[in-house]
């Protein structure tokens, strides 16, 4: 059984490039969820636009589990790309704040089903992932983007959806670290 990854073991890069809001999520508040399945790292499809409640959607480039490198050489100058895991960690040292203040998590992004579900198991996640791998639901939202050497990744982004409705979304997500407290920040007072 692999030991618990905690954030203090995930530290980040002090220079690491702050993202800026170039508006691609600007449209994103009051679009109704896409009908599509998505695989989740529970063995199941999920439609997130039939989730009852609040539901926040944390939209991540791709998580580098402990012990890996860097998907590229400069991954860490490109701005938003690090700090995936531990943003996740974040959500899931909270978890149960997140439960008290009435939203589940859920995970998104174009990773393969097989290397969220190491995630899961290797972060202790009490929360499924979700992979959207051909942008099924990205595409339809228009969720930011971006390309490094012929790869697309999804931008690192939250949105909180109510019954299938985005109520509120944070974009772009900087630091990593602490975000998951700002978003239960925003829950307790909205």
């Amino acid at each position: 059984m692999p030991e618990f990854v905690t954030r203090a073991q995930l530290r980040l890069p002090d220079n690491l490039p702050v993202p800026i809001d170039d508006g691609q999520a600007a449209h994103l508040t009051g679009m109704q969820i896409p009908d599509i399945r998505l695989c989740s790292t529970n063995n199941d499809w999920v439609r997130i636009s039939q989730i009852k409640g609040r539901t926040v959607l944390f939209v991540y480039v791709r998580a580098k589990l402990p012990g890996q490198t860097a998907l590229y050489d400069y991954w860490d100058t490109i701005p938003g790309a690090t700090g995936c895991t531990v943003e996740s960690c974040g959500f899931r040292d909270n978890y149960l704040d997140f439960l008290q203040a009435g939203a589940g998590i859920v995970g998104l992004s174009s990773e393969d089903a097989n290397r969220q579900k190491q995630a899961v198991k290797r972060l202790s996640l009490p929360f499924p992932l979700l992979s959207d791998p051909k942008f099924d639901l990205a595409i339809p939202l228009r969720l930011p983007m971006f390309e490094v050497n012929e790869h697309t990744f999804l931008k690192r982004l939250t949105m909180i959806v109510k019954d299938g409705v985005i109520e509120h979304v944070f974009y772009p997500v900087f630091p990593p670290d602490t975000h998951a407290e700002k978003v239960l920040i925003w829950l307790r007072t909205n």
